[in-house]
C-alpha cells in the first residue's frame, strides 16, 4: 500500500470499498452512513472516487480530499445566492445555507469548474442559453475575486471520515436568475455510466435556492 491516494481502480466496486473501510473507521460511524439523516451512503463515496472528484488516503482513519468549486453569485439587488436546503432521494433534508458549490473535476481550470457548477445546478431556471460561447457572457467571473484556502474537518456526509478541503472561491454574475427565491431539481450521476450503481446512492431531488445579504453568506 504504498500509493498515498487511491482510486476508484483500486475499488472495482461499493462493496471492495465497503471491504476496505470497515477495519479503518470507527464502527458506528460507519453504520451510520446512509441511514442517520444528511448523510451518504457508501455507494455515493464509490461513485465520487470512480469520478475523480475524491481521493482517499491510505491511513487510519483514511483523510477523504475534495477540491471545490465554491460561486459567490451577486443579484440585480446586490444580494447573494445561497442554496438553503436540499430535499435528498430518501426523503431527509439537509440544510446548507451556502453559496452555489461543486466538486471539481481532475484538471479542471476555475473557469470550466464555475460555468459547469451553474450549469448544473442553476441550468433549468436560466434556460437554452447556457451553450458554447453564450456560457462566458451568461455567467461572468468578477475580477480579482478569486481565493483559494484548505479547510481540515469531519465530513457531515460521512461521519467519522476526517477531510480536507480545498476552496476555490469566486464572485460571479449570472443572467437570467429569477429574482425571487426558486427551487431547483436535479438528479446526480443520473447519466453516468454507473446508473445501475447510482440507484443506491443518496442523491438530491430538489434544491432550495435564496437571495441573502452579503453579511449572511
Amino acid at each position: 500500500m504504498s500509493n498515498p491516494n487511491r482510486n476508484f481502480n483500486y475499488f472495482p466496486n461499493p462493496q471492495s470499498l465497503s471491504d476496505w473501510l470497515k477495519p479503518r473507521l470507527n464502527s458506528d460511524s460507519f453504520a451510520s452512513w446512509g441511514v442517520k439523516p444528511g448523510t451518504k451512503n457508501v455507494h455515493n463515496l464509490w461513485l465520487e472516487l470512480s469520478e475523480g472528484e475524491t481521493s482517499l488516503a491510505d491511513s487510519t482513519p483514511p483523510i477523504r480530499t475534495v477540491e471545490v468549486m465554491i460561486v459567490r453569485i451577486i443579484g440585480q439587488n446586490g444580494k447573494f445566492l445561497v442554496e438553503w436546503k436540499q430535499e435528498m432521494s430518501d426523503g431527509s433534508v439537509r440544510f446548507r445555507s451556502r453559496p452555489l458549490s461543486e466538486k471539481m473535476k481532475p484538471g479542471e481550470d476555475i473557469e470550466s469548474a464555475v460555468i459547469r457548477a451553474v450549469k448544473e445546478e442553476l441550468g433549468p431556471v436560466i434556460g437554452d442559453c447556457l451553450h458554447n460561447d453564450a456560457e462566458r457572457r451568461i455567467v461572468k467571473i468578477l475580477p480579482n475575486s478569486y481565493t483559494k484556502k484548505v479547510e481540515e474537518r469531519v465530513s457531515l456526509s460521512y461521519p467519522g471520515l476526517p477531510a480536507c478541503y480545498v476552496l476555490h472561491s469566486v464572485d460571479a454574475v449570472v443572467e437570467g436568475l429569477p429574482q425571487e427565491d426558486f427551487v431547483t431539481e436535479e438528479e446526480e450521476y443520473k447519466n453516468d455510466d454507473q446508473s445501475s450503481r447510482a440507484d443506491k446512492a443518496i442523491s438530491v431531488n430538489k434544491h432550495y435556492w435564496k437571495w441573502v445579504d452579503g453579511d449572511a453568506v
